[in-house]
């Protein structure tokens, strides 16, 4: 992602988009959750495929926004497993989502300005 501004405006209109939906899913009251094993599939193979790519990241940037996606996916993987979870538990999850991918976003406007050249590789 670092250095190459395609992949950081793409993760801004992603993130922008699903920080939206989060938001939205809090405002409209909308705190149902799937339980289905192709959910439960999904979210899983969304949590190794960043667990991937954090081992892969180049720079702090990217590993900042991959940890937070990561975190983002980890929080849904645990709601489509938990049956039973409270409504107030549920609308916690979709508050803090909602700033994750915020956050993310906000990285990746970051990671689309920054030279790439000038960043600082992690060991």
């Amino acid at each position: 992602m670092c250095g190459q501004p395609i992949w950081g405006i793409a993760g801004v209109l992603s993130c922008s988009y699903l920080a939206y939906l989060s938001w939205s899913h809090v405002r409209q009251g909308d705190f149902d959750w799937a339980h289905d094993a192709w959910s439960i599939v999904t979210y899983a193979v969304w949590v190794l495929l960043m667990l991937g790519l954090l081992t892969e990241t180049r720079c702090w940037r990217e590993r900042a926004f991959f940890a937070l996606v990561l975190a983002n996916f980890s929080m849904g993987l645990a709601l489509v497993i938990w049956r039973m979870a409270p409504v107030g538990a549920v609308r916690e999850v979709r508050l803090v989502s909602a700033w994750l991918w915020a956050i993310a976003a906000l990285i990746s406007v970051v990671i689309t300005v920054s030279p790439g050249g000038s960043t600082r590789s992690i060991q």
